[in-house]
């Protein structure tokens, strides 16, 4: 009996192997934060909860299958599937399903949104890319990349989808910043955007006016920008989400008032309060104390991921895991940032929290990655 014990205490080990402990905790406590916030968000919905852990095992089974894989294997992924990406994005320029207003699904006898694809396929691309030319990076191999970068996001932003090209753009420039790229070419990118962000701030009265069009953006895209700047100026439409999740994260204090008892959200202030907004709930029900806890497992999250990808056994392995883990933080930060009104409402949803299968499976591919890495590094030192 001790035996087939211990035989079987062996096999559950080396099943659970490929996964990084710490890493694989730190997921583990957000996906519990977010089932206990979902519950108290989604309690006049019934059988959400039970969907999501759905998603949960689904994510966890290709968490797993990832894990297992070599890089040598992601790494022959990834020109076949951002070539599928791209092919899949003009599909759906040419003959993609519209709804309300954005052209961003495909019917392949089940209906996709090829966009989510990118937030893979983009960093693994760009980072077989620069594991090919490792020892001999040039000046014109950051414009390859950026080209390369550049057709994805344009076709996104087309259809139109703000928030998802964001992230697939931010995928591909953090491989490129990783990759080498000096900031003497960075430094007057970002002065340009501290400028331009100024600007409008200073101009915010005469540009935000009814009559005036802003060529660069759609109207829907300069509504939400003046509507961050003045949410007052739109309290009923597009400013309403933003000055009811302040509410809430205003109200919740410094200890919440607890759990179930979230009055913004219960009683149906809080637009998609299961998804985009599930940090407000969160917020007015566990306070700032809440909030210092789960920023905490974010930074930890962020911290563990940037250890693997120091560690990583070849440039493709660090480039990869070190963008990956950049991911976890942009979503964290834009999700945190349009729910404080600090940042536009673009539907980026909150790591392992929101409910939503596509979400939570990229994310979980991208941990699934992060583990294939440190694998890899533990296998080479043994």
């Amino acid at each position: 009996m001790a035996l087939d014990k211990h035989t079987w205490k062996e096999q559950v080990k080396r099943l659970f192997a490929a996964f990084d402990k710490p890493l694989a905790l730190i997921v583990f406590l957000l996906l519990c934060v977010g089932l206990v916030t979902l519950y108290s968000a989604s309690i006049d919905v019934p059988g959400r909860v039970e969907d999501q852990i759905r998603n949960i095992v689904l994510t966890f089974v290709l968490m797993w299958v990832l894990a297992m894989l070599p890089t040598q294997t992601l790494m022959k992924f990834a020109v076949p599937l951002y070539t599928a990406g791209v092919a899949l994005l003009i599909a759906v320029a040419m003959f993609g399903l519209t709804k309300k207003g954005a052209k961003r699904w495909l019917n392949v006898g089940m209906v996709i949104q090829p966009s989510e694809i990118m937030k893979i396929a983009m960093p693994l691309m760009l980072a077989w890319y620069f594991q090919k030319r490792e020892g001999n990076i040039r000046w014109f191999d950051y414009l390859a990349a950026l080209a390369l970068l550049g057709v994805p996001v344009g076709l996104i932003a087309k259809q139109p989808d703000l928030g998802t090209g964001l992230l697939v753009a931010a995928a591909g420039l953090y491989v490129i910043y990783l990759a080498g790229l000096s900031w003497k070419l960075i430094l007057p990118v970002l002065i340009a955007g501290v400028v331009g962000i100024g600007t409008i701030l200073a101009l915010e009265d005469k540009i935000c006016q009814p009559d005036v069009e802003w060529h660069i953006l759609h109207d829907y895209q300069k509504h939400r920008v003046c509507t961050l700047l003045d949410p007052t100026s739109d309290p009923l439409g597009k400013g309403f989400h933003t000055i009811q999740s302040v509410i809430a994260i205003g109200s919740g204090g410094t200890t919440g008032k607890g759990w179930l008892k979230g009055t913004q959200a219960h009683l149906e202030f809080i637009p998609e309060k299961h998804t985009d907004f599930i940090f407000a709930v969160f917020a007015e029900e566990f306070g700032l104390i809440g909030e210092g806890v789960l920023i905490v497992l974010y930074l930890l999250l962020v911290a563990r991921g940037l250890m693997i990808a120091a560690s990583g056994a070849t440039l493709f392995g660090r480039l990869l895991a070190g963008a990956v883990t950049m991911i976890f933080f942009t979503y964290a930060f834009v999700n945190m940032g349009m729910v404080s009104g600090i940042l536009p409402v673009v539907g980026v949803p909150l790591p392992f929290m929101s409910y939503g299968g596509t979400a939570l499976v990229t994310l979980g591919l991208g941990v699934g990655i992060l583990m294939s890495v440190a694998r890899e590094k533990r296998l080479m030192q043994s």
